[in-house]
């Protein structure tokens, strides 16, 4: 009876926590753009027009979504299917008259919430103390670039949080409660907002596979797993190729005058773009000015190091399980070399935006890391990166400085 008794207090406290931090959360997201609308609203008027069983629209955009792709009669978005069937559930809200703009922030804020929601229950398999497990779970969301770039609230960053939320859920239901098919639904809401995320199907199917003692229980797990994923990628290629022609046509090159931009020169993937991508990624530092604020992010780049310190920590040795850490290592190293290759470097944004979907698996490494406690100097470099990370999301979303011009 103690025992039970125990037991219920412990899951007491576990939903507790997890109610708080996902309101938390929330609303930090929330209060961090005063604006709760977006103008960059692409992938939620192509999910308006799929309702209507249409590839595009049928009307000229406003001059601010200046990469809608004309052809045809109608203008397309080079955005893949998966982030437009995201926005489905908004497409039908708005049809009901329940709101008017596109509600980016808001979006932006629930995708927040439930990121950490997923990172504190991965958190309960390697550290003891709850309140250790909150603090790594809020790590990724305020103490990386993720905070600024997805409280934006555009529709690319709305892409790359589902991106981010697709594969922490796609962990979570293979590796603490497995559940093969909704681990292939979120790895499909992954992979359709971010297409270079399929790229990683070979590490989750083989993370399912060593979860299996009995051949026939793999099998039938992974089965699980593809079916939706299966299902989204031919989807995909039959809208590209109603859109443009060709199944393997995402459109982005079709872009006006992107081929004609200068980091486009050697075409939009080239190992040309990776000194570039690189420096942006690892190196570029803050600027100072001779005026307030003193010290800024440039706008287009910045070490994800300097911008968030305790990201360090993923060059720790050890690991409790070697081999998931040596896996989250390749899926970087996988993620990296495309993201490198891509011609630009990610245009307005606070530090390497692209290097969000990086960030599931530099948290199962930290963890792996780890001896199920947190030391004193990795609670300074936490509470030191939230710090670096609100100051620059109140420099480019809520002060003067940064305009928020996307």
């Amino acid at each position: 009876m103690l025992m039970n008794a125990e037991r219920s207090s412990r899951l007491k406290t576990e939903s507790m926590t997890s109610a708080c931090l996902l309101a938390s959360v929330y609303l930090i997201y929330l209060f961090s753009n005063p604006h709760l609308t977006s103008y960059y609203d692409y992938t939620l008027r192509m999910a308006e027009a799929l309702l209507a069983f249409r590839t595009g629209i049928d009307y000229s955009p406003p001059e601010w979504l200046n990469e809608m792709i004309p052809g045809d009669g109608r203008y397309y978005s080079a955005f893949p299917l998966g982030s437009v069937l995201s926005m489905i559930p908004a497409a039908i809200i708005r049809k009901a008259g329940m709101i008017g703009s596109f509600p980016g922030p808001v979006i932006a804020a629930l995708i927040a919430a439930a990121s950490a929601l997923l990172l504190f229950k991965i958190s309960g398999s390697y550290l003891d103390a709850t309140w250790q497990r909150v603090l790594m779970a809020i790590f990724p969301v305020f103490g990386t670039w993720m905070w600024a770039n997805l409280a934006f609230g555009g529709a690319w960053q709305i892409a790359l949080g589902l991106a981010v939320l697709g594969q922490l859920g796609a962990l979570y239901f293979i590796l603490i409660r497995p559940r093969p098919f909704i681990a292939g639904l979120f790895f499909a809401l992954a992979f359709g907002n971010r297409t270079e995320i399929i790229l990683l199907a070979p590490v989750f199917i083989y993370l399912i596979y060593r979860g299996n003692d009995e051949i026939r229980k793999r099998w039938r797990s992974i089965d699980r797993f593809v079916i939706v994923p299966v299902i989204l990628g031919i989807a995909t290629l039959i809208y590209n190729h109603l859109r443009f022609g060709n199944i393997f046509d995402f459109g982005y090159a079709h872009i006006p005058g992107v081929l004609e931009e200068p980091w486009y020169e050697q075409g939009i993937f080239s190992i040309h773009a990776i000194p570039g991508n690189a420096y942006a990624m690892m190196l570029e530092p803050w600027e100072r000015i001779g005026h307030s604020p003193y010290l800024v992010p440039s706008g287009f780049g910045g070490s994800i190091f300097i911008s968030s310190p305790y990201l360090l920590a993923i060059f720790r040795s050890g690991a409790t399980d070697r081999t998931l850490k040596i896996i989250s290592w390749i899926s970087i190293l996988l993620l990296t070399g495309v993201l490198w290759c891509h011609g630009n470097t990610g245009g307005w944004q606070f530090s390497y935006r692209y290097a969000m979907e990086l960030l599931p698996w530099a948290f199962l490494i930290m963890l792996e890391s780890g001896r199920n406690r947190m030391r004193s100097y990795e609670i300074v470099l936490v509470v030191a990166s939230i710090a670096i990370n609100a100051w620059a999301t109140y420099l480019f979303l809520r002060s003067g400085y940064f305009r928020l011009s996307g």
